[in-house]
């Protein structure tokens, strides 16, 4: 199976020759997969190099000027570094791109901390009005770039990795998906956690909803999935563990409630290994998520699945 990833440039290439708003821009990483679509588009695939404040910036010069601009590199580099630029050049000025990101948590390893963002999502969380999406399968992160480019002049971020579940779900972009109900609680997997989220609660009474536009986060969803399943909530993201904790606690502020934020642990990992020895030192691989969600919400109490 393809990744996610792979289907970037595609869905960009033909993004550019449908809408001449969209433009975009690049620092090195990708270059080699939009050669084609530079040759058709020379004024609208910018490379500015190993830049990646320039990135922001000349994507929000772009946006400045009508344009739908789509900047892509790791992550680590395209929220991280340029942070500032992020907060003033697009914040600031009240301009809107879609930021692409690849490498996700720590989908390179060997790349190290300079190559891994756990925190992302919880550093955009820190600035006003940006959508997030979290795909969790090629074909979901396919639908969500184009949601993500239609949609107006917003800010919005687009989290890419090459974890996957092994099927894709009919996303829309803005909402939770039922895909298991139960009595004794609720777990929210977000984008690629679905797969072990689902082999870790096998058996046990839970709701699982499946989240991959995190921000804005669908309260009603989990507030509807609360009458029936309990206040229990177990939040499992593929980033920093309790991003999404305080949007839940929000959603259910008028309930009592618990709310548990499962994810990549704060202390830092140094050791390269595996993408999946990375997801097991964290307690993200469904054995260990199956002892902790069922440890939260009672013990685990068995029950049909929905």
């Amino acid at each position: 199976m393809d990744t996610m990833r792979d289907r970037f440039a595609p869905v960009v290439s033909r993004l550019l020759d449908e809408d001449p708003r969209v433009a975009v821009v690049l620092a090195e990483i990708g270059v080699a997969t939009l050669a084609e679509a530079q040759l058709r588009h020379p004024d609208r695939v910018i490379n500015v190099g190993i830049r990646e404040q320039l990135l922001v910036g000349a994507g929000a010069g772009l946006a400045l000027t009508g344009m739908r601009p789509v900047l892509h590199t790791f992550a680590s580099f395209l929220v991280e570094r340029p942070f500032e630029q992020v907060k003033l050049d697009l914040g600031h000025q009240g301009v809107g791109a879609v930021l692409v990101s690849a490498a996700a948590s720590f989908d390179w390893p060997a790349g190290g901390m300079t190559h891994m963002a756990p925190g992302d999502v919880a550093l955009l969380d820190t600035l006003d009005g940006w959508t997030v999406h979290v795909p969790g399968h090629p074909d979901e992160a396919e639908t969500l770039l184009r949601h993500a480019v239609a949609a107006g002049d917003d800010k919005v971020y687009v989290r890419l990795s090459v974890q996957s579940n092994a099927d894709g779900l009919p996303v829309d972009g803005e909402h939770f998906i039922a895909v298991r109900e139960g009595r004794s609680g609720v777990v929210v997997a977000v984008g690629p956690m679905l797969g072990a989220v689902l082999d870790a609660t096998e058996g046990l009474d839970v709701t699982v909803l499946y989240a991959t536009t995190v921000r804005p986060f669908d309260a009603p969803a989990l507030r509807r999935a609360t009458r029936t399943a309990g206040t229990d909530v177990v939040l499992v993201e593929p980033y920093l563990a309790g991003t999404s904790t305080a949007a839940a606690n929000d959603a259910l502020a008028d309930r009592p409630h618990r709310v548990l934020g499962l994810g990549v642990s704060r202390p830092e990992l140094r050791r390269y290994g595996t993408v999946e020895e990375h997801l097991a030192a964290h307690g993200l691989d469904a054995r260990s998520l199956r002892e902790r969600i069922a440890g939260f919400v009672g013990g685990g109490r068995a029950g049909t699945r929905g």
